[in-house]
């Protein structure tokens, strides 16, 4: 007796379609990624430095190894990334408008990165001198700290709450606390390190080094094994915890373990990025509408895919091809991101949030 082979329905095909769809625009934006820039450099030169061959324009090389790869690596790292935290945490929470940016944790991955850069030479020489080439990685570790802390705060407080419209006042204003503390470390900070601080506050992907590209990978990594991890209980976790409950799923160690996968995703990519706003909050909401599922077997893979393109795509706009102008990342986020957000909050309603 032959066995049937399963087959895929509308849906399934549809999916299916989709991921290769967004595969190929990360592909594509990749390219793009490598071969728009201030300096025109030929698509077979770049294949050629890509793939290990010699050119006979050493600063070609230098422009696209040192600077146009670990750029394009750490855009798709970022996107996914962020894009990622920002689905669990509105899984979480139950709430379409929570992200890193809006619940306030890139304000703490703001405050340890802060506490680093801005009392080197001051207040905090005696740390910062014994950091030494440790600096990408305590940069990293802070930022992942600092993280934690405030979505630890917000997470104990929405235990207490369960108004969405309050979670997001209550994290905005633990944001504005935050950002108060770090006004105050740039008042009584020098120049020097003031400068620093202001320009990585305006977010950027092309700052990022290949030593510093070894300690994003990896962490988001350990982020991504996380989500993915824990799929199942999320998803039992939308129709409510008492049928989380019933399943025997450990709701106290979901949380603890989403509040890792977040805080390690939104640290990282905050530290060596700055604080990169509307990724998280729109990415989750266009993979829904794509897929038209609340299956985090499909969101998850989906919202790494769709972080990663809209990040690209930022990049690339704020890069102005073929001119040495670059415009602030934050800014372009910011004018793809709130429009999402006006048209999340026009379409639904804050607090009847099912995922």
């Amino acid at each position: 007796m032959r066995e049937s082979t399963p087959r895929l329905g509308p849906t399934g095909k549809r999916q299916v379609t989709l991921f290769f769809a967004l595969i190929i625009g990360v592909i594509v934006l990749a390219i793009l990624g490598l071969t728009l820039g201030s300096v025109n450099i030929p698509l077979t030169e770049i294949w050629k430095i890509s793939t290990g061959y010699s050119t006979t324009n050493t600063s070609w090389q230098t422009i696209v190894i040192d600077i146009r790869v670990p750029r394009t690596f750490t855009a798709l790292l970022a996107g996914a990334g962020i894009g990622l935290a920002g689905l669990q945490m509105q899984t979480l929470f139950r709430n379409p408008l929570a992200d890193p940016f809006v619940l306030g944790i890139s304000s703490g991955a703001s405050l340890g990165v802060a506490l680093i850069v801005l009392t080197v030479g001051s207040a905090g020489a005696v740390f910062g001198a014994g950091l030494g080439l440790f600096e990408n990685l305590s940069l990293a570790i802070a930022a992942i700290i600092g993280s934690t802390v405030v979505l630890f705060i917000v997470l104990l407080i929405a235990e207490r709450v369960r108004s969405a419209v309050t979670i997001l006042i209550v994290g905005l204003m633990v944001g504005y606390l935050v950002s108060a503390i770090v006004m105050l470390l740039v008042a009584w900070s020098e120049p020097q390190q003031l400068s620093r601080f202001v320009v990585w506050g305006f977010g950027s992907f092309r700052s990022v080094t290949w030593d510093e590209l070894r300690i994003l990978a990896p962490v988001s990594l350990l982020g991504f094994l996380i989500a993915g991890s824990i799929v199942k209980p999320l998803n039992a976790l939308l129709l409510g915890e008492d049928y989380a409950k019933s399943l025997g799923i450990n709701i106290r160690t979901l949380r603890i373990m989403t509040l890792t996968g977040s805080s390690l995703l939104a640290g990282i990519v905050t530290a060596f990025c700055g604080p990169i706003a509307f990724i998280g909050v729109a990415t989750p909401h266009i993979a829904r509408s794509l897929f038209k599922t609340s299956d985090h077997r499909i969101l998850v893979p989906a919202v790494i895919l769709s972080g990663a393109i809209i990040a690209m795509i930022a990049e690339l706009v704020a890069q102005l091809p073929g001119n040495n102008s670059v415009l602030p990342l934050n800014a372009v986020t910011s004018l793809l991101g709130a429009p999402v957000v006006v048209i999340v909050l026009i379409r639904s309603r804050l607090g009847a949030f099912t995922g």
